[in-house]
């Protein structure tokens, strides 16, 4: 992925790697239980915290060495940690990929995650050159189901009782993205002005 360096700059945020001063703001998003709610752990520990930074510090790319990018996202105003967005190697075969997000819930329902998203769909299409983009989520959370669709991705599944959550059978919504839908969107955008 050598045409993209960090940090990366939207109109209110940066993007960037993340590093080891991170640690107790990764930790105040994780801690919470609104945060994991729906995700397959529930909230951090501080040295749990410090072992997934540990690990999402090296996901910096997809070249020889990795098959993932974890970014941080910093409000531009204040300097502050306020989420992640995340992209990984699903298939090499069939050049698939997963993305994902989270946001503090201070900073929900602002944009942030739009705007992160959006470049990050842009690296994986038009840097990476995924053929195809996923992402997936618990039915019951329906924000993220919504905010996916926002993004532009179609709902393709709904699978009933596929994930074991907290000791709940829970139902997954699965989304996706073509990197022809991804042209397309980019072509109207720019006939629109």
């Amino acid at each position: 992925m050598a045409s993209t360096s960090f940090p990366v700059a939207t109109e209110r945020l940066l993007l960037r790697v993340f590093a080891e001063e991170d640690l107790e703001a990764l930790f105040d998003i994780q801690s919470r239980e609104e945060v994991t709610r729906h995700l397959n752990w529930g909230p951090m520990s501080r040295d749990e915290a410090r072992v997934m930074l540990e690990r999402i510090s090296k996901l910096t790319g997809f070249d020889g060495e990795g098959d993932g990018l974890r970014l941080a996202a910093i409000e531009k105003a204040n300097g502050a940690l306020i989420g992640d967005v995340s992209l990984w190697r699903v298939s090499r075969e069939h050049n698939t990929a997963e993305m994902g997000f989270v946001l503090h819930p201070d900073h929900q329902g602002k944009g942030y995650a739009f705007e992160a998203m959006s470049v990050v769909l842009r690296i994986g299409f038009e840097e990476v050159g995924f053929h195809r983009i996923v992402g997936r989520c618990d039915a019951r959370n329906t924000r993220s189901a919504s905010f996916m669709e926002r993004l532009g991705m179609r709902r393709e599944a709904h699978l009933r009782e596929n994930e074991l959550i907290k000791g709940d059978w829970t139902d997954e919504l699965i989304y996706a993205m073509l990197a022809s839908e991804w042209a397309g969107r980019q072509t109207a955008r720019g006939a629109l002005g």
